[in-house]
């Protein structure tokens, strides 16, 4: 096959892919930013190559710097990944005008499906069902507002060369269809360089159920069964699992069909995802077609056993496909959580930033895979995706699957920046996502008030106090027993089973009490627990003298306005003096390629701005003062 591939990527996806081509016995490039020098996916390449400055566009997105990598290198072929230039047409032109090869479909496809009006009217031709919706582009605020009256509400908002979420927004009336117009357009011109919306119908409480689709240059062509990817939040997938509970075989086999009927259409060869919507009747339409290697890939490697970043390069050289329609599996249930920095607290998800000061996968357990590019120490920055990890569990059966993931979520250590763990560990252990009644609205139906966190029950809350009170103890009796004896060594591991009376009922609980560990593995009451926790245990007295401690008062929101996370400012919408609104826009915040709109709580004059566009603030900076 190749000698040499680069990898026009950064992070997991870039490590994912230098795996295969190990395993394969391909010599990899990798590229990278110049705050990405250190990465874990440059330091697994056989060689890298530094593309430019942080900001994506004056590197990952940097096509000549890229090109001249590639030269460099003598690197045969590209391997995109996901996101950046792996959708991007002009890339794959000028790869194939230096007789480099693209791994991934020819142009002529990506082209076809990158555009979602055009893909929308080749679906229809190849007889795949669609969304109702107009099929060109909505040039002007006032053109989408005609059409989306048109259609009917509510609409959906989509950039034509989108994905992953960015540049789409839901409007419900003509000001939310202005409004989404501008940061849909603004949105997707930051992350794809291109601006064009379309408008379709949206269907309201739906699933989102994918079919992975793998073709050869040979007029082969293979569904790999589906994955379901309803658990979402902004439009972006947070829990994924293959097979879906929801299809029936007739249902997964039309799917699928469908999807081949797609590919075969555009003369598809590589990997790629065809993603549906599907009603509660079953009934599928088309959404988009994702010509690359999708995130959640993993799910379906699991259940078939197929690699298939290893697939895709023996495409791209020009090989046939070595399996038929009958040879895939579903082989057992795959579930994939994807971690990361951020605050789930705060809109199911905003982005954290931060250093990672301790850092452990859970790898110790069985059928746990982990796809991550980062290790202790990595920097989490404002310039990338958010994304830490993707956790992967694998069972014969998906309540082993979940039993697999609940394990692993606990086993996980992540410190120095906010994550949404917390978040993840909810939602596979609700009723609702174990009895599969889910849909792309599940976050909002589950917590319509927001992710508060796990509510401890009586009986959870006086284990976690006796555990905490156990563990205080063993603490003090070893400085004793170190204080008492400096020759003795403070790492002595002390085990004991202790009965802690807490709120008049007894908790017994034993383990092997390592104070070092990050981890804790505890029996309370005769169950295994793992624990992750600080203790702070005040004595008797301190916590009488710590009542008279003044209460921190709550900060008036309601006149100040403040970044809930860090990013840049896009756009500052007013100037001293001038009177807002309540719910009116004062200025808008981008990190990590998403914009989000802040709004005044209520009505009033500007009293100062403290910030302008361009600048780079931090989470709770102070933004805007009101009068």
């Amino acid at each position: 096959t190749f000698d040499k591939i680069l990898i026009a990527n950064r992070g997991e996806i870039a490590c994912r892919v230098i795996k295969t081509c190990q395993k394969m016995g391909i010599k990899s490039v990798a590229v990278h930013s110049d705050v990405d020098a250190s990465a874990v996916h440059v330091k697994m390449a056989d060689e890298a190559v530094c593309v430019g400055p942080a900001p994506t566009s004056k590197s990952y997105l940097n096509m000549d710097a890229i090109m001249d990598a590639i030269r460099s290198t003598g690197a045969q072929a590209v391997h995109p990944g996901y996101g950046f230039l792996s959708e991007n047409k002009e890339f794959a032109k000028r790869l194939a005008a230096e007789g480099v090869t693209f791994i991934g479909p020819d142009t002529h496809a990506i082209m076809a499906m990158g555009d979602k009006i055009e893909s929308k009217l080749i679906a229809k031709a190849a007889k795949v069902n669609t969304i109702p919706g107009f099929d060109g582009v909505v040039e002007t605020a006032d053109d989408a507002v005609k059409i989306a009256q048109q259609i009917g509400y509510p609409v959906m908002i989509k950039a034509s060369a989108g994905g992953g979420g960015k540049g789409m927004r839901i409007a419900w009336n003509d000001e939310e269809t202005r409004e989404g117009f501008r940061f849909s357009s603004q949105e997707a011109a930051s992350s794809f360089g291109d601006d064009r919306l379309l408008i379709e119908k949206y269907i309201d409480n739906p699933r989102h159920i994918e079919i992975q689709v793998l073709a050869d240059k040979h007029g082969n062509a293979l569904w790999l069964n589906e994955r379901e990817c309803s658990i979402q939040r902004r439009n972006q997938k947070v829990v994924e699992e293959a097979p879906s509970t929801f299809l029936d075989s007739v249902t997964r086999r039309a799917m699928g069909e469908q999807a081949v009927q797609l590919a075969k259409a555009v003369q598809y060869s590589s990997a790629g995802t065809v993603e549906f919507l599907v009603d509660s009747k079953k009934n599928f339409y088309f959404l988009e077609m994702n010509t690359r290697l999708q995130v959640e890939h993993p799910i379906t490697e699991c259940i078939t056993g197929l690699d298939l970043v290893e697939q895709m390069i023996r495409v791209a050289k020009g090989y046939k496909l070595l399996h038929k329609q009958e040879d895939i599996p579903i082989n057992g249930w795959a579930i994939e959580s994807r971690v990361y920095a951020e605050d789930p607290y705060k809109s199911f998800g905003l982005p954290s930033i931060g250093r990672l000061s301790q850092y452990q996968e859970p790898l110790n357990l069985s059928n746990v895979r982990v796809d991550s590019g980062i290790q202790e120490g990595s920097d989490i920055s404002i310039y990338y995706d958010p994304m830490i990890s993707k956790l992967v569990t694998y069972g014969a059966t998906r309540a082993e699957a979940l039993s697999k993931m609940e394990d692993a979520l606990d086993n996980y250590v992540i410190r120095g920046v906010t994550h949404n763990i917390p978040l993840l560990r909810e939602i596979i252990t609700h009723p609702r996502f174990i009895s599969g009644d889910i849909s792309t609205n599940f976050l909002p139906e589950v917590y319509p008030d927001g992710f508060k966190g796990h509510q401890l029950e009586v009986g959870n809350r006086r284990e976690l106090l006796a555990s905490a009170a156990a563990l205080y103890i063993t603490a003090q009796l070893r400085s004793q027993k170190v204080l008492g004896n400096l020759r003795k060594t403070c790492w002595r591991l002390i085990l004991q089973t202790s009965t802690v009376e807490v709120d008049g009922g007894k908790v017994e609980v034993s383990g092997q009490w390592n104070l070092a560990s990050t981890l804790l593995p505890l029996t309370i009451n005769g169950t295994d627990r793992m624990l992750q926790f600080k203790v702070r245990v005040l004595s008797k007295l301190a916590a009488e003298l710590n009542s008279y401690m003044p209460e921190k008062v709550a900060e008036d929101t309601s006149s100040i306005l403040r970044s809930p996370m860090p990013g840049s400012v896009v756009a500052v919408s007013v100037k001293p003096g001038d009177t807002v609104a309540e719910g009116q826009e004062i200025c808008v915040i981008e990190a990590m390629k998403m914009q989000n709109s802040l709004t005044a709580a209520k009505q009033a004059k500007v009293k100062k701005v403290h910030c302008k566009p361009g600048e780079t603030v931090g989470e709770g900076d102070l933004l805007v003062e009101l009068e």
